[in-house]
């Protein structure tokens, strides 16, 4: 769970700071002159002019929203409601059935650093790729749908109610627009901040100024234009950059990440991916020579393990990130083998896994004999201007190297295939 929070019905919390405010205010003034969302803070019964369930947006991402309300002994469950950056929607009709409703959200992928959901405990059923409207199943694995956390939303007025999504440090809603430009401009590779990541009203309008340009975005442009466009060219940079993990079975697969950190190592996991989908596991331009993946698919013969021969990391049964791969066991970890991949220089890969990478039920995947120093000390000098650790040295299996549709560089593992397998191009 991200470092958020999610508040119902709460209070104002209004905070200010002269500086920050400023900037904020010149940087929309600048940027726009566009609209204001007016929204009250606090029981939806006080909200002016805003009737059911309203649902706001108090941070600085773009969040997609999930509700569930109860009909009958039912509950009906629907998705996605957009929501930019300080902007309020409706969730739910007036009157509204009193009682326990449901709500989740999560951050588009057009942000880096992976994605934030706000939620809680109550387990529910979602379509994470489009838009659906479903009475909850008793299995949501039987109708293609995967489970989510949903935070329980105790709805007791007919006429109005308000749940906001907050970050750990609060914002208003002027505030999270003006933050949100902010990082969907960082996002998009116009980062208009100082270098102790502060505000320049200067730097941010002129930053605003070149995407107009490169975007070729009209003066008319409202804010709401100007943040989809950005959300837009936020999604296209995240898609050729980083590390992408695809499932081309018919199978669900566990997949897990390692790669050099620093002086260090680390391993990254669980992306549970269902038949078709894919998940960005690491959303920075790839800098190091190589990196390593594992896969795990899960049958009703018992788990299949990639053919392909790998050098060992540390990892949990639970969702993990851990440091360095030494001791596993001693550290009360799993060792488990990993196969490595070479960057060849790109800033990003597609890793595709096929039916035919995998061993059958039962099998074990064989270590590697190439070396892998252990030492985890400072790259040597003439490697670090660009960022790869000269001592790592595995012998990469070569896979096959294509582009996609859209350009991306694919790999795939040759695994047990004798022939290349049918072009498909990886999806977001």
């Amino acid at each position: 769970m991200a470092p958020a929070r999610l508040s119902a019905d709460s209070g104002p919390r209004w905070t200010f700071s002269f500086p920050a405010l400023f900037a904020a205010m010149v940087l929309l003034c600048l940027t726009l002159g566009a609209s204001t969302v007016h929204a009250q803070q606090g029981r939806g019964s006080d909200a002016k002019g805003a009737g059911g369930w309203q649902l706001c947006n108090q941070t600085s991402y773009i969040l997609e929203a999930a509700t569930g309300r109860p009909d009958g002994r039912a509950v009906v469950v629907q998705g996605w409601i957009r929501l930019r950056p300080g902007q309020c929607a409706a969730a739910a009709p007036a009157p509204l059935a009193r009682g326990v409703h449901y709500v989740y959200a999560r951050t588009v992928n057009a942000h880096r650093g992976g994605r934030r959901q706000w939620g809680g405990d109550a387990k529910l059923c979602i379509d994470p790729t489009s838009s659906f409207a479903v009475e909850n199943p008793s299995s949501c694995e039987q109708m293609g749908l995967e489970e989510r956390d949903f935070r329980r939303v105790m709805i007791n007025k007919r006429d109005s109610w308000r749940t906001s999504f907050a970050e750990a440090s609060p914002l208003t809603l002027f505030g999270a627009r003006s933050q949100g430009l902010q990082r969907l401009l960082a996002d998009a590779g116009y980062d208009s901040r100082t270098a102790s990541g502060g505000t320049d009203p200067r730097r941010a309008a002129g930053a605003v100024q070149r995407f107009r340009d490169d975007a070729k975005l009209p003066a008319t442009a409202t804010e709401d234009q100007l943040i989809d466009a950005l959300e837009a060219a936020a999604r296209r940079r995240a898609a050729a950059i980083g590390l992408t993990l695809c499932n081309r079975t018919s199978g669900r697969i566990w997949s897990a990440v390692a790669r050099r950190r620093g002086e260090g190592w680390e391993s990254r996991g669980w992306w549970p991916l269902g038949p078709g989908a894919c998940a960005r596991a690491v959303d920075d331009p790839l800098v190091q020579t190589y990196y390593f993946v594992h896969a795990v698919m899960e049958t009703p013969q018992g788990e299949r393990y990639l053919a392909a021969p790998g050098t060992t990391f540390c990892t949990s049964p639970t969702k993990f990130a851990i440091l360095s791969r030494d001791r596993c066991a001693a550290r009360y970890y799993d060792e488990t083998l990993f196969t490595p991949i070479s960057s060849d220089g790109r800033e990003g890969l597609v890793v595709e896994f096929f039916d035919a990478d995998f061993l059958p039920a039962g099998a074990r995947p064989q270590q590697s004999n190439a070396p892998l120093v252990s030492s985890e000390g400072p790259a040597e000098p003439a490697e670090r201007d660009t960022g790869r650790d000269p001592r790592v040295r595995p012998s990469p299996v070569p896979g096959l190297v294509q582009k996609g549709p859209d350009q991306r560089t694919t790999v795939t593992l040759p695994g047990q295939r004798t022939a290349p397998p049918p072009q498909k191009g990886p999806e977001n």
